[in-house]
């Protein structure tokens, strides 16, 4: 009997509108990681390493800020009994976050050389509001994944439902903005900023029905509050988290594996317009290519989950197939050819978007067991403390890349060796991302079926 008030049923339409937020984060991800960069430098002209220190700063700033939102929201508050624990937060940070996309393309109309300074500022000051209103949402929103769906069978199929919900975001993401975006024209970048306002806000509405929190479940925690369990330091749960051996295994693997879609997402905009010498609406068959593939390996991928059985032996398998598919993307200049490769490469990806979920949700499991308290807050911060890292790792990777071949920031046209330069960030770096992530990730993840089921068991018994 505990089992089944633990682990409340919820329905096919409640478990597709919850992963309606993933595709308004996949959305809003898209568009930003594949024009931020691009839009400050080869549009704008600001100087390439101007436009690595502020996404450094934004990146430090949304490092910082994810761990002590997630902290701060696992408490609860006067609106908890009546709203729920997460539902009240997700809606809070939701809509500013959607909103402030646009003002990110809208910096000051100066000399990007005399006026540096004033556009670098506008930079990190958009950056920043955007990801403090985002990490709000993002933190309890995926912290509400673990804690609603208790259930392998349910988190399976959860997962599923966010993966090709999600799909549908990442694919509004690289399909809208390049249709209004016209390279050299300023202001198509703000248009595209206002369609995916509005794109955003229906996808998030969409999302709102399916990230209500359970009641039961929210009067269990109250009930843990009020019994008086004395609740560690922001510190003190820090230093918890980074000694858990399978937690850092598996935020290092996707620590890597966020460097290497920021990489190939960010130099999209680059090879479309400097290798293959076409428009920005040539995005779309780089997007489509990838996706394409993603869409198709989805239920393989659910299938291949289910059979065997054991979630570091299919991500590592993903992991594989992603640094096979990736080294052909270096070599290829054709437009075709380029879009096939990117079918391939979309499979192994579709891999990491499935298998990454369940992962999460069986590291927070371990982690409840070990310290008798679910704080998935705290443990989804921490996780886009070290994604947010990955922004710097392509940052910083853009620019060694861009200075030592010579690009030429706004410049309409490319050196040969900057050419290959732009190729080296799109394939080359991402593959040595993926190879340290999997193996660290080979080496110390100790979370096996047994011990997993095995833990589902003890959080029943701890009432977690």
């Amino acid at each position: 009997m505990e089992k089944e008030e633990i682990e409340v049923s919820h329905s096919k339409k409640e478990m597709a509108s919850f992963g309606f937020g993933l595709a308004t984060m996949q959305f809003l991800r898209m568009a930003f990681a594949a024009f931020g960069f691009f839009f400050y430098e080869a549009e704008i002209g600001l100087n390439v390493w101007l436009v690595v220190l502020g996404f450094i700063i934004f990146a430090i700033w949304n490092a910082v800020n994810d761990p002590l939102l997630g902290y701060i929201t696992d408490k609860p508050f006067k609106f908890t009994k009546k709203w729920g624990r997460r539902f009240p937060w997700i809606l809070i940070g939701g809509i500013p976050w959607v909103v402030s996309y646009v003002l990110i393309f809208t910096p000051p109309s100066i000399d990007p050389v005399s006026g540096a300074w004033i556009i670098f500022g506008w930079l990190v000051f958009t950056t920043c509001l955007f990801d403090t209103f985002n990490s709000i949402w993002w933190v309890n929103y995926y912290a509400l994944y673990p804690d609603k769906f208790r259930s392998a069978k349910e988190r399976r199929a959860v997962s599923g439902f966010m993966t090709s919900i999600g799909v549908i975001g990442i694919t509004l993401g690289g399909i809208v903005p390049p249709l209004f975006i016209t390279y050299g024209d300023l202001s198509t970048y703000i248009i595209q900023g206002g369609v995916v306002v509005i794109v955003g806000l229906i996808l998030l509405l969409l999302s709102a029905p399916g990230s209500r929190d359970d009641q039961v479940l929210v009067d269990r925690f109250l009930a843990k509050q009020e019994a008086g369990i004395e609740r560690e330091s922001f510190i003190g749960v820090l230093k918890i988290a980074m000694h858990q051996r399978a937690f850092l295994a598996y935020i290092a693997i996707y620590m890597f594996y966020q460097a290497v879609t920021y990489s190939i997402q960010a130099s999209i905009p680059y090879i479309v317009r400097f290798v293959l010498k076409m428009e920005a609406r040539g995005q779309l068959i780089l997007q489509i290519g990838f996706l394409i593939g993603a869409l198709v390996s989805i239920p393989i991928w659910v299938k291949l989950t289910r059979k065997i059985n054991n979630n570091k032996k299919t991500l590592l398998i993903a992991a594989i197939l992603m640094i096979i598919f990736t080294i052909p993307l270096a070599l290829l200049n054709n437009a075709t050819l380029l879009m096939i490769a990117m079918i391939f490469w979309g499979i192994s990806l579709g891999g990491f978007w499935i298998i990454t979920i369940l992962c999460f949700a069986d590291v927070i499991d371990n982690a409840a067991v070990e310290t008798g308290k679910r704080e998935e807050g705290v443990y989804n911060g921490i996780r886009q403390f070290f994604a947010r890292l990955a922004i710097i790792m392509q940052a910083i990777s853009f620019a060694v890349v861009h200075t030592l071949t010579g690009f030429v920031e706004g410049a309409d046209a490319q050196s040969a060796q900057a050419v290959w330069g732009i190729q080296i960030h799109f394939a080359i770096i991402p593959v040595f991302f993926i190879v340290c992530g999997a193996l660290i990730f080979w080496k110390w993840y100790d979370l096996t079926p047994e011990k997993i089921e095995n833990n589902q068991r003890k959080l029943r018994e701890l009432k977690l």
